[in-house]
């Protein structure tokens, strides 16, 4: 059986890409070209926009902070943009071990990392479950986006998928594709050193798990922490299953 290819070649994004085929609950596939995951939209070409509106997308959720947004800005055609901010605090926490003299070595950027996913589902669940209930709004064809594409869309593909009854392993796959597809545009900075930017603009296993981990033992597990802090009751996720998954 044909499928349509995940990674969706555009000349203004790298890591654009789309989630349909994934077996979900009761052996039921994710529907394609409804559910698209992607780095910024900014650099889009007008090429770009058309190959969107081809795609019948009409809908974006937009995770980066404000002054992100405002870096970056883009205004795609028929597109209506839904901003749910957070604010990036690895940079931040950069500048501050910069600042006491303390090295950025690869272990430290590891740690920002994990300490970045711990947040994104604790401190930033109320913007998620606010995703969520876009989702639920319709199932017209969306694309949901950070900066790069890989930790705040990372958390958000992963919840949604094990929402959708999506096996763990293949979660992971899915999260880690963003180290084949996704190139920065912007010179790397030159005040870090590389092993510890290597840490920083890739993904891994490590940083997924500790988000899994930290569900687990601070909210009493996958299922009650997408009851409750996704809002996602018996009749919501049914309707998820329904809107994305194929009959």
């Amino acid at each position: 059986m044909h499928h349509p290819d995940r990674l969706l070649p555009l000349q203004g994004a790298t890591n654009f890409r789309d989630l349909g085929g994934y077996i979900g609950m009761n052996g039921r596939p994710l529907r394609w070209r409804r559910l698209f995951r992607s780095d910024h939209l900014g650099g889009l070409t007008p090429e770009d926009h058309g190959s969107l509106a081809r795609l019948g997308i009409t809908r974006s959720f937009d995770f980066r902070g404000l002054q992100e947004r405002a870096a970056d800005p883009y205004d795609v055609p028929g597109l209506q943009q839904h901003s749910l901010a957070i604010e990036p605090t690895v940079a931040q926490h950069m500048h501050t071990l910069a600042g006491a003299g303390l090295p950025l070595t690869p272990a430290r950027m590891e740690g920002l990392m994990q300490d970045l996913y711990r947040r994104l589902v604790d401190d930033n669940a109320p913007l998620f479950a606010d995703w969520f209930g876009h989702l639920l709004d319709d199932n017209s064809p969306l694309v949901f986006h950070c900066t790069a594409g890989k930790d705040r869309t990372g958390i958000a593909a992963a919840l949604l998928l094990r929402a959708l009854g999506v096996a763990p392993a293949v979660v992971e796959q899915d999260y880690l594709l963003t180290n084949l597809h996704y190139r920065r545009v912007h010179a790397p900075d030159a005040r870090i050193p590389q092993d510890a930017l290597a840490v920083l603009w890739s993904v891994r296993s490590s940083f997924l798990q500790t988000a899994l981990t930290s569900i687990d033992e601070d909210h009493g597990g996958l299922e009650p922490y997408l009851a409750q802090r996704m809002k996602l009751n018996p009749a919501a996720r049914a309707r998820l299953v329904t809107l994305y998954l194929e009959d």
